[in-house]
């Protein structure tokens, strides 16, 4: 039996509109919840990763004006140098003109860029962690921290960007097929069918091959498959709704079909929707380390969570490169899956 205070919550639970309802399911998941937190801070924080790691100071101040190196590109005879191309931050001059008198230059806590060299280094690349590089460095001498920090804001930018373009195309394709059903589900079902049967990745490989490589390519190749399996969820919620008394007083009120679709069927539709996107952007982060890792991905000198795994492949020793990297990628997709499952279960009906 019930007792008095799981009748009272769930009397107040009633009382809340269904989105706060559905929110409070959500962070009674405790696992989910705090995996969202940490996901958010984590992504929050890589944002700003040109403060965090980077071999330009974010503030200089010389001669009682201010200087923002990350905004703005100075040369060097904004600080005293002779020649007027960008100035080194590094350079054993400018940091010694950085002592004198009131000058001061505030540099991020990792003093290196994705792409900066480390040509200072007394052992073969890659190199060991140490206290100048806490990650180590990669075959080229780069630091892994700083590629890691570009390289998993790439994938979750990557990731967020082919699931908002996937869904909504999804969603598009789903309702048009439920809503009308007839002919033009039948049409969209077999159109389905036979470009689902389509080689992807034979298609990336000869388009790589054709375009230089870029994210954009990427996201729009990707673009053309991600949809289908949203679709299919969609298109049931909007077949099982079109038939509902409210959708046929609609029609009978003269309500336009894009109306119907739009404001009564699709916010009882996006169920699914809401409850996959975890799973499918884990699904796209895969998929560009995939093809990173593979070399059909991004080039090589942008930051890739794949492009280090690939490192680490060819370079057993160096354990760091595939420790470090195994490492986030397989956290973000932790906390996705644990977004996702927390998600599925305040949406679920047949539970609450």
């Amino acid at each position: 039996m019930l007792n008095s205070k799981s009748l009272i919550g769930a009397e107040g639970e009633l009382a809340l509109s269904p989105a706060r309802r559905k929110w409070q399911r959500f962070r009674r998941n405790r696992r989910g919840f705090y995996s969202l937190f940490l996901f958010l801070v984590f992504f929050i924080l890589s944002l700003g990763a040109e403060f965090i790691s980077n071999d330009k100071p974010f503030l200089v101040v010389y001669q009682g004006s201010y200087y923002f190196p990350i905004i703005k590109t100075y040369p060097e005879t904004t600080f005293g140098g002779i020649f007027e191309t960008e100035t080194d931050y590094k350079d054993p001059f400018f940091l010694e003109l950085m002592r004198e008198g009131q000058n001061r230059a505030f540099f991020p806590p990792n003093r290196h860029y994705f792409d900066t060299i480390n040509y200072a280094l007394d052992v073969p690349v890659p190199s060991p962690p140490t206290r100048e590089n806490l990650l180590g460095t990669d075959d080229r001498g780069r630091d892994v921290f700083a590629r890691l920090l570009y390289g998993f804001r790439l994938s979750i930018l990557f990731g967020l960007a082919l699931t908002t373009v996937g869904t909504l195309i999804g969603i598009v394709c789903g309702a048009i097929q439920g809503y009308f059903g007839g002919r033009t589900d039948l049409f969209f079902q077999r159109f389905i069918e036979i470009w689902g049967a389509m080689p992807e990745l034979y298609l990336l490989i000869i388009f790589a091959s054709i375009f230089k490589p870029s994210a954009l390519l990427l996201l729009m190749l990707l673009s053309l498959f991600s949809w289908m399996g949203l679709s299919d969820y969609v298109r049931a919620e909007f077949l099982r709704g079109r038939n509902m008394d409210y959708v046929r007083a609609a029609q009978a009120l003269g309500v336009s079909n894009r109306v119907i679709m739009y404001r009564h069927l699709l916010p009882n539709g996006m169920t699914p929707v809401i409850t996959f996107m975890p799973f499918r952007m884990s699904a796209s982060i895969l998929a560009l380390t995939s093809l990173d890792f593979l070399g059909l991905g991004v080039p090589p000198s942008t930051p890739s969570l794949g492009e280090l795994l690939a490192q680490g492949k060819a370079n057993i020793d160096a354990w760091w490169l595939s420790l470090s990297t195994f490492g986030v990628l397989v956290g973000s997709l932790i906390l996705l899956i644990f977004i996702g499952e927390a998600l599925r279960e305040a949406f679920d009906p047949r539970k609450h």
